[in-house]
């Protein structure tokens, strides 16, 4: 079976289930495992390096307000790959490219690849998109066992943090305008044994005001800017612990853990577990977190 992988978490999870040689295309996003690099692009997008989270902001209000697309598809370059199988979504239009123009795209060039869309609002519903893939993939028994194994893991998480006191952390997602963790983030913080706050559980992110996350009253306030690694979240960490004067500020590396929906979510618990309870589970890897704010 060909494979394209329209969605970076997408091209994570066929990895993690040995698919990687079947893998043929990919988006200019894909940049995890390192072996996704080679593969052809198919998705392509502007290049927002240079440019700052206000920046960003603005250019894709102003593209969605207008009708533009966010991503472009290379439709000659993806029927020439003859997928038999495409991962895509319809859940967050800045994320990647809607299922819908994806078939009519295939509709006009005659292909006849099975499109199918990953569209997860909690962590339970990711674990259930591996199994998703694995079934439509042919592996059902390659994802059961992924999915047992993180699944333990989770406990493992929650075996260490029980009985304990849950910190009230607040999750950005986005620092210029604030936006508060959505869909399955908050339930990261629950299952590495926290309490979200300022957060929308299986929702959307939305737009918030600093007074506003403030108000929750957070012990802890993680920063995991979508798109980022942990290099620029530190960046932009430093700029959010100003309206946070005493509490821990912690940045994260979002896309490689936090914001893209894939079997790496439970390294993302695990680390925030960390953050949460230092004397209860192991430090996680150092370029996976940084305290900002206050020093130690």
């Amino acid at each position: 079976m060909r494979l394209v992988s329209l969605l970076p978490s997408a091209t994570e999870i066929v990895y993690a289930l040995g698919l990687g040689e079947q893998l043929v295309g990919v988006t200019f996003e894909c940049d995890e495992p390192a072996a996704a690099r080679s593969k052809t692009v198919v998705v392509g997008g502007r290049d927002t390096r240079g440019m700052t989270a206000g920046e960003i902001d603005s250019y894709v209000r102003e593209q969605l307000a207008a009708g533009g697309d966010l991503y472009t598809l290379h439709a000659q370059a993806l029927a020439a790959l003859k997928p038999d199988l495409i991962l895509t979504q319809d859940l967050c239009r800045v994320c990647a490219l809607p299922s819908g123009q994806v078939e009519d795209a295939l509709d006009y060039l005659g292909c006849q690849a099975q499109v199918v869309s990953l569209d997860p609002h909690s962590l339970a519903d990711v674990l259930d998109s591996i199994q998703a893939v694995g079934a439509r993939a042919g592996v059902p028994g390659r994802a059961a066992r992924l999915v047992s194994e993180l699944q333990a893991r989770l406990a493992q998480v929650a075996a260490s943090v029980a009985g304990r006191a849950t910190p009230r952390v607040a999750v950005v997602e986005w620092v210029d305008p604030p936006y508060s963790a959505g869909h399955w983030i908050p339930d990261l913080v629950r299952a590495a044994g926290g309490q979200p706050v300022a957060a929308q559980p299986g929702e959307a992110s939305v737009p918030t005001t600093w007074p506003a996350i403030a108000a929750a009253d957070p012990d802890y306030v993680v920063v995991a800017p979508c798109g980022y690694h942990l290099p620029g979240a530190v960046e932009q960490a430093r700029s959010v612990a100003r309206h946070f004067p005493g509490v821990p500020v912690w940045a994260i590396d979002a896309d490689g853990i936090v914001v893209r929906p894939g079997p790496r979510l439970v390294d993302g618990v695990e680390a925030i577990a960390a953050i949460l309870h230092p004397d209860a589970v192991p430090s996680p890897p150092p370029h996976q977190v940084h305290r900002v704010s206050p020093p130690n």
